[in-house]
C-alpha cells in the first residue's frame, strides 16, 4: 500500500510540473513516505532526515530551496513533533490527506511557513487521485480499494494512523483497472489494510463484496491475474472462499494473517477469531481450491505469551503447512493497548522463539517449492533477475508463478530480455531453492 501511495504522490507532483530525480542532491522537493508497522520506524525517519540536512543547506546557499515533506503513518502518529525534532521538514501530511500535497507546497512557497495536514478524508483523496493518469508500463499494478481498519487489534497502530474502514466505489476501482491494463498491466493487486472487508457501492447503490469485485475485474479481458492483500480471518466469508475455486484469474495464493496459534494470545490481541475458526477457513479454502498456497503473519513473544501458547503456534503451523510467511518479535507501538501491558516477554526468549518458528517456516517453504521440481509452471515475467542486472549482457529474467514464487530463467538465445517482459510463459522448473525457483523456458 505504501508503494501505491508513493506512486500517487509522484503523480501529484508530476502533474504540478516536477520531474523525477534519483538523488536528493539538487532536488527541489523530497518526500519521505513512512510506515509505522515495523519497529523503530520513527528512528529511521529522523536518521533519513539527518542525511537530507546537508543537501537542503546546499540549496539554501545557492539561493534556492528544497521542500522536505514527511508523509505516511509515522507522519500521522508523530504530527507536529516531527517539526520539533527536525527543522529541515516543511510539510507533514498523513496517509489519508496526501492528495493536498500540491496545495501544501504552494503554501510553503508563498507563506514561508511549515504546513501540517493529518485529516482523515479518504473519499476526498480518491476523488482527487482518480483524475490522475495512472502509472503505466507496470506488469503488476497495485490498486488501493480499501483503507483503514475497525478491528483494533491491541498491537496495531493502523486504526489510529489510517482511520476507520473505507471502501472505494466499484466504478472508481474498475476505471483505475482499465487505465492500468490500457497501459500494459496484466496482473492486478487489490490492496487494503483489511481488504476482504471491502464493501464499496455498485452504481445502483447496493453493496459489493470483495468476491463480487474480483468477479467484475476478471471480466476485463486484458486482466490476466488478480491477487489481493491483506485479509483478516473474521472477514473471510464463503463467497470469497468460493471465488478461489470459481474465478480462474484469481491466483491460487492467499495471505491470511493468523498472528498466533493460541486462543489465549488471540484473545489478548483482540483478533476476534480463534485457532479453530482459522482451521475451518483453511479447510474450506483447500476444498474450494486444492492447489492453494497459504501465507500468514506471526507475532512471537506477545505480552503474556507462555511456552504452551508458543507451542500451540508451532502446532498450527505444522497442521496448516504454509508456503511463505512473515514472522516478527513483538515490539510495542506507542499508543496501542498492548504497549501498556506489564507482562512483557524478555528479549532473549522472543529471539529464541522466533528462531524456532522461522526455521520451521523456512522448511515448509522449501518443501512447497520442491514439489515443483521437474514440473511446468506459468510465469509472468517482469524484469531482469537482480543478480544479472550487474552482468553485461543480462542473461537472466525474473517473474512470478501463480503461487507468487520468484522464478529465475537463464536465457539461452540471443533474444533481448525485454522481449519476454509482460508475458506469461511456460517454464519447466529445474531447481527449487528456499526462496525461489530456477527454470527453463519451454
Amino acid at each position: 500500500m505504501n508503494v501505491y501511495d508513493s506512486d500517487r504522490m509522484q503523480d501529484l507532483m508530476l502533474a504540478c510540473g516536477y520531474q523525477l530525480t534519483d538523488t536528493p542532491d539538487g532536488a527541489d522537493m523530497v518526500i519521505i513516505n513512512t510506515c509505522h508497522i515495523r519497529e523503530k520506524a520513527s528512528e529511521k525517519l529522523f536518521s533519513d532526515l539527518g542525511r537530507l540536512r546537508p543537501f537542503k543547506q546546499q540549496k539554501q546557499q545557492q539561493g534556492s530551496e528544497m521542500i522536505v515533506a514527511v508523509a505516511g503513518c509515522v507522519a500521522q502518529a508523530e504530527g507536529e513533533e516531527i517539526f520539533k525534532r527536525s527543522p529541515v521538514v516543511d510539510i507533514v501530511v498523513g496517509p489519508e490527506s496526501y492528495q493536498t500535497l500540491p496545495d501544501l507546497v504552494g503554501k510553503v512557497q508563498r507563506e514561508k511557513k511549515k504546513q501540517l495536514n493529518l485529516n482523515f478524508s479518504p473519499n476526498q483523496k480518491f476523488d482527487s487521485l482518480t483524475l490522475l493518469s495512472q502509472k503505466t508500463g507496470q506488469t503488476s499494478a497495485f490498486i488501493s480499494v480499501q483503507e483503514g481498519c475497525d478491528k483494533f487489534c491491541t498491537f496495531c497502530v493502523v486504526p489510529y494512523t489510517r482511520g476507520a474502514e473505507y471502501s472505494r466505489s466499484v466504478n472508481q476501482v474498475l476505471d483505475e483497472v482499465k487505465k492500468l491494463v490500457d497501459g500494459g498491466s496484466q496482473e492486478i493487486y487489490l490492496l487494503g489494510q483489511n481488504v476482504n472487508a471491502y464493501h464499496g457501492l455498485n452504481p445502483d447503490g447496493s453493496v459489493c463484496s470483495l468476491a463480487s469485485l474480483i468477479d467484475k475485474i476478471a471480466q476485463i479481458d486484458a486482466v490476466k491475474r488478480i491477487r489481493y492483500t491483506t485479509s483478516h480471518p473474521k472477514d473471510m466469508l464463503d463467497d470469497l472462499i468460493e471465488a478461489h475455486g470459481g474465478i480462474a484469474k484469481l491466483m491460487p495464493f492467499l495471505h491470511l494473517p493468523v498472528q498466533s496459534g493460541s486462543n489465549a494470545v488471540l484473545k489478548m490481541m483482540n483478533r476476534k477469531h480463534t485457532r479453530q475458526d482459522y482451521f475451518k477457513i483453511i479447510e474450506k479454502l483447500k476444498k474450494a481450491c486444492p492447489t492453494i498456497g497459504l501465507s500468514s503473519d506471526f507475532i512471537v513473544g506477545f505480552p503474556g505469551e507462555t511456552e504452551e501458547d508458543f507451542l500451540q503456534t508451532i502446532d498450527l503451523v505444522k497442521q496448516v503447512k504454509f508456503t511463505q510467511c512473515y514472522s516478527f518479535k513483538y515490539s510495542p507501538r506507542p499508543g496501542t493497548p498492548a504497549s501498556e501491558l506489564l507482562n512483557q516477554i524478555p528479549e532473549k526468549i522472543k529471539e529464541e522463539r522466533l528462531q524456532i518458528l522461522q526455521t520451521l517456516l523456512n522448511e515448509q517453504q522449501l518443501e512447497f517449492n520442491q514439489q515443483f521440481q521437474d514440473k511446468t509452471v506459468n510465469v509472468l515475467f517482469e524484469k531482469t533477475a537482480p543478480k544479472s542486472q550487474k552482468q553485461q549482457p543480462n542473461t537472466q529474467i525474473w517473474g512470478k508463478s501463480e503461487w507468487l514464487q520468484s522464478v529465475v530463467v537463464e536465457l539461452e538465445n540471443q533474444q533481448p530480455p525485454e522481449s519476454y517482459f509482460n508475458k506469461i510463459l511456460p517454464v519447466k522448473i529445474v531447481k527449487a531453492r528456499p526462496s525461489s525457483l530456477i527454470g527453463k523456458l519451454l
